[in-house]
């Protein structure tokens, strides 16, 4: 499905802040579809001078009139003269009888959209309508009386371009409020001239034994949060409705979400509509998760810290050991062990269980460059394309697979002559291929090595990747290693 951003662009008669002004209103239509209880949807103009859809909010807490979305599809004639003279008029125009939706009575309202643009005058840059299912009507409660002046309220702020407002926050945290959460309305002193039964409760639940209508949200504030505890600085001016921001405020256990919308009329302060939503629990897994990721990345960091003492062990063994052979497996071991090392070690120093392997692999190239000082020896690596982010599961095999391979590649390959070693990683939806390519001796009779580093290399692609690998190269003509990984096994 097309994208807010892409149906807007296609259209061409819109600048960038238009498509940032309709994203952010975009963002809210589930609040307006909610208040009203009905179906949101925001039109632009198109080149032929028509209308198209390009975003559907439908109502929570009623029916919707309209099984299929809307976006993508152009104004049907029945609302075309409406919303084409908001769009012209810059006022809001309401249907003057009922209109008729596959047999169900609706009611539109067409509001135009303005963008602000400062000490200047605004620009109509869409059109929201309003599509209330008159089947569903019923006696009001005081409840829906509330939300529709609410809506109402909003619906003049969209036309006259006091809404949204650029200055609130674009990305809440999880469990952001929402109208049937619990919605407080504020008069332009604070004081509190509606509650929603659910917002009633939440303050219950922190303490407050009260009615809230009536009394000032900020000194209910006051009397409710310990003075021990240290609250978020924006909580004043959130409780009194003064500025369109986010926060939350706990008492006796329980953490409450609160999202001010300051109401307007031509830049007059009316009042405030205030969300709020219980969110304990949601909070309480939050700080869980923040332990646990603590705790994992502690984890990696230690095993970091023991992976590197065993390989300076190794390495001091292999220092005072008098037989070659064994100072060779040795210093291998501790090359093995120091790759493993730099995973955990890039592991440690981030939120995600999954690296950037492009990272782990240039670290990893640095080992490789010890066994390239060798006597006779001068060779060089050089890396092209990406890896990508991989899992942690899938980053220590690799990285331990291709630090035998590439050292095998400088130690025997480029054994007493200068070369060059290229590492090329191409990455697809469905592989990951490494090709490892040295410009040295080349496979003796064409034939693979049957050591330990080859059977090392074998058992991490194949048995723990499900990926194949494959030698090939002639005696004088270099060698290249093929390593393919289905991507299937890799979900970063």
């Amino acid at each position: 499905m097309s994208t807010l951003s892409d149906l807007v662009h296609a259209q061409g008669r819109l600048t960038d802040a238009d498509v940032e002004w309709l994203h952010r209103l975009a963002g809210d239509g589930q609040l307006l579809a909610d208040l009203a209880s009905a179906d949101m949807v925001i039109w632009v103009e198109t080149p032929d001078g028509s209308f198209i859809a390009v975003t559907h909010s439908r109502p929570s807490g009623a029916a919707t009139l309209f099984y299929r979305d809307l976006v993508g599809e152009k104004v049907r004639p029945q609302w075309r003269t409406q919303v084409q003279a908001a769009f012209e008029s810059g006022a809001i125009v309401d249907s003057s009888s009922p209109d008729w939706f596959e047999e169900t009575p609706t009611r539109v309202r067409a509001v135009p959209i303005m963008r602000s643009q400062g000490s200047s005058e605004g620009t109509i840059i869409g059109v929201l309508t309003r599509h209330t299912n008159l089947g569903e009507v019923r006696t009001p409660s005081r409840q829906q009386i509330s939300f529709d002046e609410c809506a109402n309220d909003l619906f003049h702020m969209i036309s006259t371009g006091e809404f949204p407002d650029l200055a609130a926050p674009t990305a809440p945290r999880r469990g952001a409020p929402r109208a049937s959460d619990g919605l407080i309305r504020l008069d332009v002193d604070g004081i509190t001239t509606f509650a929603s039964p659910n917002a009633l409760s939440a303050f219950n639940r922190m303490g407050f034994d009260d009615e809230l209508e009536g009394e000032s949200l900020a000194e209910v504030t006051t009397r409710i949060v310990p003075p021990s505890r240290q609250v978020d600085e924006s909580l004043p001016v959130v409780v009194t409705g003064r500025a369109p921001w986010r926060t939350d405020m706990e008492a006796r256990g329980v953490t409450v979400s609160l999202r001010a919308i300051p109401l307007k009329d031509h830049g007059t302060r009316i009042g405030a509509i205030v969300l709020c939503r219980d969110v304990s629990e949601l909070r309480h897994q939050e700080q869980e998760l923040i332990t646990k990721d603590a705790t994992i990345r502690e984890i990696h960091h230690r095993v970091k810290n023991n992976l590197q003492t065993v390989a300076s062990l190794l390495r001091i063994q292999a220092r005072r050991t008098h037989s070659e052979e064994a100072r060779e497996a040795l210093t291998q071991a501790m090359r093995r062990v120091e790759s493993i090392a730099v995973v955990h070690d890039t592991l440690a120093s981030g939120l995600a269980q999954t690296v950037d392997f492009d990272e782990v692999f240039d670290r990893v190239l640095k080992l490789v460059a010890e066994v390239a000082s060798a006597p006779n020896t001068r060779a060089r690596t050089q890396r092209t394309g990406r890896f990508g982010v991989l899992p942690s599961e899938y980053a220590t095999p690799l990285a331990l697979a291709l630090t035998e391979v590439v050292t095998n590649a400088v130690e025997h390959g480029l054994s007493g002559q200068e070369g060059v070693v290229s590492i090329e990683a191409t990455r697809t939806a469905e592989h990951l291929r490494v090709t490892v390519t040295d410009s040295g001796h080349g496979l003796p009779e064409g034939r693979v090595g049957q050591g330990l580093g080859t059977q090392i290399v074998r058992t991490l692609i194949q048995g723990e990747l499900s990926g194949t690998i494959e030698w090939k190269g002639a005696e004088g003509e270099g060698t290249q290693v093929i390593i393919d990984i289905p991507m299937r096994w890799i979900v970063a």
